[in-house]
């Protein structure tokens, strides 16, 4: 059981993840999805046969801990929107698909499944956002030799709609099945996708004033020892 928050009313929502799903290459323009195939190229990962992809992972990586342990030095995070099933309705969250890369670069499917992801606890609904959705904004953070640096941002039209992205799910609605989430596509990183010490996310509604932030640790595992 996942324990959320409402971030206007304060309620508590506790919701069982039973169905992970990672969007892949979300993009919704071309030119996007390709600075995105082009800076993973980079990193010796092939290009997707098709856009978007749907990963499956084990819902129990998902986690709101603010600090998670990865098993070696070639992993980082990535922001995303991350939508969730309840019976009340749809929410909407934030979300890193924290990746070990060194496993991207011969399966992105493995990958997806090697490292926890990173989710916050704060949500809204997804009907309270999905009329003036493209005015939200993404941003992400990484602390990289101490320092935090900026690493994404832009607004959410970079990736595809939920009621597109979710079409091409295979759903009729604009909705997520109780029990199901789904993290929604990132944008491309500034210089470079690579390592930090610590992650942090923002997800900023303009419209009515308010965000979403959440950060987390990074604690490296050694490999062996």
């Amino acid at each position: 059981m996942t324990e959320f928050q409402l971030a206007e009313t304060g309620e508590t929502l506790n919701v069982a993840i039973n169905e992970l799903i990672i969007a892949g290459w979300a993009g919704r323009e071309q030119a996007g999805i390709d600075e995105h195939i082009e800076e993973l190229k980079a990193i010796g990962v092939a290009p997707p046969s098709s856009t978007p992809l749907f990963y499956r992972a084990s819902a129990g990586l998902v986690t709101s801990d603010g600090n998670v342990q990865f098993l070696g030095n070639e992993t980082s995070g990535e922001i995303e929107v991350l939508l969730i099933g309840t019976e009340r309705g749809t929410l909407v969250g934030i979300g890193s698909d924290h990746t070990d890369r060194e496993a991207e670069a011969w399966s992105v499917a493995h990958s997806k499944q090697v490292c926890a992801k990173p989710v916050g606890r704060q949500v809204w609904w997804l009907a309270d956002v999905i009329e003036h959705w493209d005015q939200l904004q993404m941003a992400s953070f990484a602390t990289i030799d101490g320092q935090e640096v900026p690493y994404q941002q832009g607004g959410v039209t970079g990736l595809l709609h939920p009621e597109d992205l979710l079409r091409r799910f295979g759903l009729d609605k604009t909705e997520l099945a109780p029990g199901q989430a789904m993290l929604c596509g990132t944008l491309p990183v500034m210089g470079g996708v690579r390592p930090a010490q610590a992650f942090r996310m923002v997800l900023t509604d303009p419209v009515k004033g308010r965000a979403l932030e959440h950060a987390y640790n990074i604690e490296t595992l050694s490999v062996v020892k």
